[in-house]
């Protein structure tokens, strides 16, 4: 098998790429190793900056987006009982989030896929890319019995963390920085209606709370917990009145609960490595980079991975100008690094730290307190949480 870009990965950003440059005229085979019901039934973050709304209707895959998402131009802060709105639309020039479950924007990206019959290879096992260094890199991977080979001009790692793509860059040519963080987000899916119209970060003694939503009859709601935690630890009815103490009285009181649909446990860390292209590899998403989900910049900075691959295959392809990729480490993790602080500094500001000082709880709360008094730092804020320029 041959074709142009070889995309190890079939999440969000591989089939973004995948479609984005079908509409170009560039030819793109999709490797996933799970199966396409396993892919569709993960539960993850639903939060999409302004950029990658534009990005998703590029694609020809935000018909639904508009149609069923919900533009959200703020979200509260809530410090101990005490909330206050962060005007998102007024302090990032009119700019916007769109609350879009990950679920069916990958599921817009898969029939997007399959009416320009593009080529999504699932139950692909052990793949491996192969001389990458070299001007004829190729991909193999098995089906059954048999090793399939895919001989490719470029080879995209949009496989995760724990993918193959990454372990193929050599540990003297591969620098890794990490932060792993002393807790973790239980988080609890529901069908009742959402508490607020818009998210509730909620920062109190007792650890941190989100109140999210997929829709206005699917919530999402998570607690900080510690790393021992087990779901096994966490009935629903014990959730949620844990939920409830860690919310304002009068947000409390309106709390619907219902049994959970999906329980889970994320522990929560920063890591990125660098370079993001080795030979012809170049790495996109989790597989270069996480954040924890704090400030919602995982899948957004992913979207930044996929807007610079894809402008740069397109120069090479159509201009026969490579200067978009040779320059796409530097330029993706410039980005990154700037979503890392902000995701960092949010999570910093909005949870308990077990071995915290004093010193550090007053900081916490002076930050707090900085920020509703500063317009400049609620620009800031909002600047980064709607999505900072491509």
């Amino acid at each position: 098998m041959k074709t142009q870009v070889c995309i190890i990965g079939g999440g969000p950003s591989g089939l973004m790429l995948s479609q984005l440059l079908h509409l170009k005229g560039i030819d793109t085979v999709v490797l996933e190793r799970q199966s396409r019901e396993y892919v569709l039934s993960r539960i993850r973050a639903g939060v999409l900056e302004h950029g990658f709304a534009k990005l998703m209707r590029e694609a020809q895959c935000g018909e639904r987006m508009d149609r069923e998402g919900e533009i959200h131009e703020g979200f509260f802060i809530a410090n101990n009982g005490t909330m206050k709105r962060m005007d998102l639309h007024k302090y990032s020039g009119g700019n916007s989030v769109v609350v879009y479950g990950q679920t069916e924007l990958t599921r817009d990206l898969y029939e997007a896929r399959d009416r320009m019959n593009g080529v999504v290879i699932h139950n692909a096992e052990d793949v491996q890319p192969h001389n990458l260094t070299s001007k004829t890199p190729y991909v193999t991977y098995r089906s059954g019995d048999d090793i399939v080979r895919i001989d490719c001009d470029y080879v995209i790692g949009a496989d995760g963390f724990h993918g193959v793509s990454r372990k193929s860059i050599p540990k003297d040519v591969l620098r890794e920085y990490e932060k792993v963080y002393p807790f973790g987000w239980l988080g609890v899916l529901s069908r009742t209606k959402p508490v607020s119209p818009e998210l509730i970060y909620s920062r109190t003694d007792r650890g941190f709370a989100l109140c999210s939503l997929r829709s206005q009859v699917l919530s999402r709601y998570y607690i900080q917990v510690p790393l021992t935690d087990t779901v096994e630890d966490w009935s629903d009815d014990k959730f949620w009145d844990e939920l409830k103490r860690r919310l304002p009285a009068d947000v409390a009181a309106k709390l619907i609960t219902g049994a959970s649909i999906e329980k889970s446990i994320a522990p929560l860390r920063s890591f990125v490595a660098e370079p993001m292209r080795y030979g012809n590899l170049f790495l996109a998403g989790d597989a270069a980079h996480i954040v924890p989900p704090t400030g919602a910049r995982g899948l957004n900075s992913a979207a930044s991975d996929i807007y610079y691959l894809y402008h740069a295959m397109v120069a090479h392809y159509k201009n026969g100008d490579d200067s978009g990729l040779d320059g796409y480490s530097a330029k993706a993790l410039a980005r990154v690094w700037k979503a890392q602080r902000f995701s960092w500094w949010m999570t910093t500001l909005l949870h308990t730290f077990p071995d915290s000082i004093d010193y550090d709880k007053k900081l916490q709360q002076t930050d707090l307190d900085y920020l509703f008094s500063s317009e400049a730092a609620q620009s800031s804020l909002a600047e980064n949480y709607v999505g900072l320029p491509f």
